[in-house]
């Protein structure tokens, strides 16, 4: 859990910390939510497994809310892309090769990726008496919810490499590297636990399939008026 939490902080280190005083104040409690959330991951098995099962009983009704936190605030956050594109439409020089389908695709799997992330939440409670059950649940949490921090330092990366070539850069490429990333330590990690043929596995293997969707998805003009509709800044 500590592998996962490390890559998230450094893939969002620039975008949250370079900018850090211009950041929407969802912004900071998603990023403080999300943090926590992968903290307590690392924190509560040490409980479970050292004799200290009344403190992670305790942590563990304090994490669900925590949880809860992370989700809602994600939501939250979503008219941040919404607002992107449709700048992006007026100002496209400004965004270079990011345009408009981009960020609708970005918010289209975003909304995949939280209810997918209450799912394993729910899941995992609802397992709580099967050790194994309840600590999958909880651990395949982080994989569905890497992408966006991930994704952004590695976009960052490419963007930087290919910066002469500006703005006819993919944007693609990174995407897809991210996701081989995020599915390579997962089936990694379900590999060294026994667990690569639990539907937790299964959930997450797929969500990062899905999220390479994210052009047609963004493309999608039927996605796009939805989109517009129900998510307003």
């Amino acid at each position: 859990m500590i592998i996962p939490l490390v890559l998230m902080q450094l893939g969002i280190f620039r975008d949250y910390w370079g900018d850090f005083t211009e950041n929407a104040w969802s912004v900071h409690i998603h990023y403080i939510t999300g943090t926590i959330w992968y903290i307590y991951l690392i924190i509560q098995p040490y409980y479970a497994t050292h004799g200290m099962l009344e403190k992670h009983r305790t942590n563990g009704i304090i994490g669900m809310f925590l949880a809860g936190g992370v989700g809602i605030t994600a939501f939250s956050m979503m008219y941040r892309d919404i607002r992107t594109a449709q700048l992006s439409m007026t100002e496209p020089d400004r965004f270079g090769p990011f345009e408009p389908w981009f960020f609708y695709g970005v918010a289209s799997v975003e909304i995949i990726m939280i209810l997918a992330f209450i799912y394993a939440v729910i899941k995992s409670i609802l397992t709580r008496k099967s050790l194994e059950d309840h600590a999958w649940w909880l651990t395949s949490t982080v994989f569905l919810i890497m992408m966006p921090a991930l994704g952004r330092g590695i976009q960052n990366v490419h963007i930087g490499i290919m910066i002469d070539d500006w703005p006819n850069i993919p944007i693609m490429p990174s995407l897809y590297l991210t996701q081989a990333i995020i599915i390579g330590i997962l089936l990694l990690a379900a590999w060294k636990f026994n667990k690569l043929k639990h539907p937790a596995t299964y959930l997450a293997v797929a969500i990062n399939l899905i999220v390479c969707l994210l052009e047609p998805l963004g493309r999608s003009e039927a996605i796009q008026s939805f989109l517009t509709t129900i998510i307003k800044g």
